[in-house]
């Protein structure tokens, strides 16, 4: 079972940097590259506890749908996104904030466990975990880039 851990510093308001972790129209714009949108359940805004969203995105050349839900939320520490149904077997999304010294630290713990037993295990080792690294680096570089920046005015109503 692998487990990404994931840090950056962010020089930003602590409640921006989670509203924008917490917003669904950011995370489309921070997954393009893979056409994601959401498709059912919470579809816009800003994530709550007990939101289920239905995403529907194209990773490593399959149309896939994923479905999530918000397990955990404590505005704005914490929140831990789920999967209920979806090409992993199983997986949580654990993201922490903090202010520290002028800088929010956020964290990702993605903790998952890849589909078809033996088959998944070894192409978690060739190519799956480093596909989620990069997926996960990439959307918090577009969280640091918005956050740093007037463009979280492009996405939160604050």
């Amino acid at each position: 079972m692998p487990i990404i851990h994931l840090k950056i510093e962010i020089r930003a308001d602590l409640n921006v940097v989670f509203d924008l972790a917490c917003s669904i129209d950011l995370h489309k714009i921070s997954t393009a590259h893979t056409n994601e949108e959401a498709i059912a359940g919470k579809t816009s805004g800003l994530i709550a506890l007990n939101d289920q969203i239905t995403w529907s995105a194209k990773h490593l050349g399959v149309t896939q749908n994923l479905t999530s839900l918000i397990t955990g939320f404590e505005r704005p520490n914490y929140f831990t996104d789920e999967m209920v149904q979806g090409a992993f077997k199983r997986f949580k999304h654990e993201h922490y904030f903090s202010d520290q010294n002028g800088f929010v630290i956020m964290e990702d713990v993605f903790n998952y466990d890849a589909p078809l037993g033996f088959l998944g295990r070894i192409a978690d080792l060739l190519f799956l975990e480093k596909y989620m690294t990069r997926f996960l680096e990439k959307r918090n570089e577009v969280i640091k880039e918005f956050a740093e920046s007037e463009r979280w005015k492009e996405v939160l109503l604050i």
